[in-house]
């Protein structure tokens, strides 16, 4: 069963076919909130609890005292590093302590609770890579055949870094301009942070070269369309959209957020690069456009067999 102290039934109908059970708390008291939270756990005669993100996890670990008889794992699924410089966010981490495991879905993300909680034993602090699920699609045919096309999927925000990106372009050769389509489809989640860089895109008369889009549910129509996905954040939890990608035989041009480098080697699967260093990101653009057609297509073979070692559904279950 699940417990969730807001009412956001996002994957509510999932839960509900599959007769899983699902208990709110709504309380706008913290306190009364941890104190409800904890009542329910140690009365639902558990034998494991899972929490996920920090709040949940505090609350879980507070819960267990002063003692217990379920085991405890809590959840970090986030490689922000916010995490460093809060005292709430950084006082989460050291009651971490009284978990059996602390699970993160990225070893970027552990090493920072580390920094935090040096304390932490490195036997009960495990990496579980998300699952990545893909439909079964049909290849599709190139839509941009004489011209390399990436595609990235982020929403409007500063962290996902498409300021880095536009600056990347306007220093390429008009040449290479010329051969270059981006097509970024998102959430407009900071809109302010949106109309700026639209209007940067026109100022740098780059409009023809990145095409700043809505979010679609045909993501995965349109990475198959395209040469390469891309993205270019300053850091992430796990990269969803560069894995999803991987797994439809697609070639790569990313930062090294998060565990991106475990799992991309230059030029064998993709190309890297430094999401501050708007000459790095540029750079990885150039070799992007240069690769040929051969090229890209065992990169994108190699990703797909990668994908089946690491992200694999039976290899995470197992």
């Amino acid at each position: 069963s699940f417990l969730t102290y807001h009412e956001i039934n996002f994957f509510k109908p999932q839960l509900d076919k599959a007769n899983i059970q699902v208990h709110t708390i709504v309380e706008p008291n913290y306190l009364k909130r941890i104190l409800k939270i904890r009542r329910f756990i140690r009365n639902s005669k558990a034998n494991a609890v899972l929490a996920f993100l920090e709040g949940s996890s505090f609350m879980a670990a507070v819960a267990g005292l002063p003692w217990r008889k379920w085991k405890l794992v809590v959840g970090e699924r986030s490689a922000n590093p916010n995490i460093l410089k809060s005292k709430k966010l950084r006082m989460y981490r050291w009651f971490h302590l009284l978990a059996d495991y602390v699970v993160a879905n990225s070893h970027s993300n552990l090493d920072m609770v580390k920094k935090i909680n040096p304390l932490l034993p490195k036997k009960k602090m495990k990496v579980i890579y998300n699952i990545v699920n893909v439909p079964q699609i049909e290849t599709q045919q190139k839509k941009y055949p004489n011209k390399p096309h990436i595609v990235v999927a982020a929403s409007y925000r500063d962290v996902k870094n498409l300021d880095g990106l536009i600056e990347a372009v306007k220093l390429l050769p008009q040449e290479y301009k010329e051969k270059l389509r981006i097509d970024w489809y998102g959430n407009r989640e900071t809109p302010e942070y949106a109309d700026k860089m639209n209007k940067k895109i026109n100022h740098y008369n780059l409009s023809d070269v990145i095409v700043m889009n809505s979010a679609t549910s045909d993501i995965f129509d349109k990475y198959l369309e395209a040469d390469f996905v891309g993205l270019f954040s300053h850091y992430e939890g796990f990269p969803n959209t560069i894995c999803e990608a991987m797994a439809l035989g697609k070639p790569v041009v990313v930062t090294k957020a998060s565990d991106i480098p475990f799992f991309i080697d230059e030029g064998e699967n993709g190309f890297l690069c430094d999401s501050k260093d708007v000459s790095s990101i540029k750079d990885a653009l150039i070799k992007a456009i240069e690769s040929s057609g051969n090229d890209r297509d065992k990169m994108g073979a190699l990703n797909k067999r990668k994908v089946k070692v690491e992200f694999d559904r039976d290899v995470i279950i197992d």
